[in-house]
């Protein structure tokens, strides 16, 4: 499997784990540290006990709005490295019935450790705004 097609499913299985609204599911996604860009800043988690903080909000306001599942539509996959890929892509969120909750325009630069692939930072933006250098 090559470095790029090995990355998207990384994220195709963190999604998966998102989609459970379970940090201890999806928090090992994430490298130590880890920074995350959006709307509302930026900021450096250092670890995943930082990260389970700073995604509580969304858990219970995606649990609040009947979120079901979340899926990725890959845009751009582009090596940086041997051990760093730009991945640009839609996150596509779902409610339990189906329906489309939302959309969100996101950018990951994922990492080579020991471990596998890991997100180094994560990039929420607008959809049509995918990054592609």
């Amino acid at each position: 499997m090559s470095q790029q097609s090995t990355v998207v499913q990384v994220l195709i299985d963190y999604y998966a784990a998102f989609s459970t609204l379970d940090p201890q599911s999806f928090l090992p996604y994430f490298h130590e540290p880890s920074l995350l860009i959006g709307p509302q800043g930026m900021g450096v988690a250092s670890t995943h006990a930082v990260l389970t903080t700073v995604f509580a909000p969304q858990i219970e306001s995606f649990r609040a709005r009947g979120f079901g599942r979340s899926e990725l539509s890959v845009r751009d996959v582009k090596k940086l490295s041997a051990s760093t890929t730009l991945v640009t892509g839609i996150a596509n969120r779902y409610k339990a019935d189906g329906q489309e909750l939302d959309r969100a325009g996101v950018t990951y630069v994922m990492h080579l450790k020991d471990t596998g692939w890991k997100i180094a930072v994560l990039i929420l933006h607008d959809e049509d705004e995918h990054g592609a250098a």
